[in-house]
């Protein structure tokens, strides 16, 4: 249903959504600023945890909670994930969608944090107007082998800079799932979408979060 090699990068690339300072503070930061913070904090984070290193998916999950989501406006991910169908599903089934595809994407985490070393995170330069309330933040991830690209769709609110999209090597996550999610309820219906993700994080989850 998924790409391994692609999810297992995305999954890397998802670990950098941040640790951050208080969010009053965040809401003034420019786009390029906030993901250049929140990136070294949590691999910095990452490293001063063995337990996140060897995979312990409890502690991916409160790391998730408390610093990366308040960052993502996840519930316009998973929207857009689902695509067109995601106006056909009823509040449950929107809720049950987020649900799970948290829990997909956390579960990949846990192994993709154990892979964190000695990176650090650069920024490429940004092109947007003061005014833009839509922007990509490029920056590279930077270690030993070749650096890999991770590029952020950030939209302005009234609460700040929210990430929607993680670009990883060409490929945006979003649309990543796009055509698996679709395959999927075209055949079986959005029941069978969360069934196949409930299904599969079931599956991770007795594996201890590591596969993906």
């Amino acid at each position: 249903m998924f790409s391994n090699r692609i999810t297992s990068w995305l999954a890397a690339a998802a670990l950098l959504w941040g640790v951050g300072t208080a969010q009053a503070a965040d809401a003034v930061k420019a786009p390029d600023q906030l993901i250049k913070e929140v990136s070294t904090d949590v691999l910095d984070a990452v490293k001063a945890d063995k337990s996140i290193q060897a995979g312990d998916v409890q502690k991916v999950i409160a790391l998730v909670d408390a610093k990366v989501m308040p960052y993502v406006n996840f519930q316009r991910m998973t929207a857009s994930a689902v695509g067109r169908y995601w106006r056909q599903a009823t509040p449950e089934q929107q809720k049950r969608l987020q649900e799970e595809f948290k829990t997909l994407l956390v579960r990949t985490y846990s192994g993709a944090l154990a892979q964190v070393k000695d990176q650090t995170v650069q920024l490429k330069p940004m092109r947007a107007g003061p005014d833009d309330k839509d922007v990509v933040v490029k920056t590279e991830v930077r270690g030993k082998g070749d650096p890999i690209q991770l590029d952020y769709r950030l939209e302005k609110r009234d609460d700040g800079w929210k990430i929607y999209d993680v670009n990883v090597l060409g490929v945006w996550l979003v649309q990543n799932y796009t055509s698996s999610f679709a395959q999927e309820i075209g055949a079986n219906g959005i029941d069978g979408l969360i069934a196949k993700l409930v299904e599969r994080n079931k599956a991770a989850g007795g594996n201890g979060g590591t596969k993906s």
